[in-house]
């Protein structure tokens, strides 16, 4: 259970790593942050996934650090306690990545139209 739990920190850590410092070059429906703003062109495509990546990099660390001490005390307990707090872990890790997309919308609407063109800064 506690490897199913390393799961999500461990998928935030490296693609969190990966997409802020080099986003998938081409926008594409298979892999990476695919939204209907964030495909809209080159520069929402980039900007998307170096703002997200840097959301999941940090809130990836974060889980990481949560989940071993919460997952250590059970690991020797009955099956139903540990199914029972990995499954609450699993639960509250989810919570960062609705919010990654949230925040990633957000900032993807401040910074652009809804035609994907740059806003302009005065």
């Amino acid at each position: 259970m506690l490897f199913c739990d390393l799961l999500i920190p461990a998928v935030m850590i490296g693609f969190g790593g990966v997409w802020k410092k080099k986003p998938p070059k081409e926008i594409n429906g298979f892999y990476g942050y695919r939204t209907a703003m964030a495909m809209k062109n080159r520069d929402t495509w980039t900007f998307a996934h170096k703002y997200c990546g840097k959301i999941w990099y940090i809130c990836g660390w974060i889980l990481l650090v949560v989940t071993i001490p919460a997952m250590l005390p059970v690991m020797k307990a009955d099956e139903d306690t540990v199914g029972s707090v990995g499954t609450v872990l699993c639960l509250l890790q989810i919570i960062p990545l609705i919010l990654s997309i949230v925040l990633t919308e957000l900032a993807l609407r401040k910074n652009f139209d809804k035609n994907g063109r740059r806003r302009r800064r005065f």
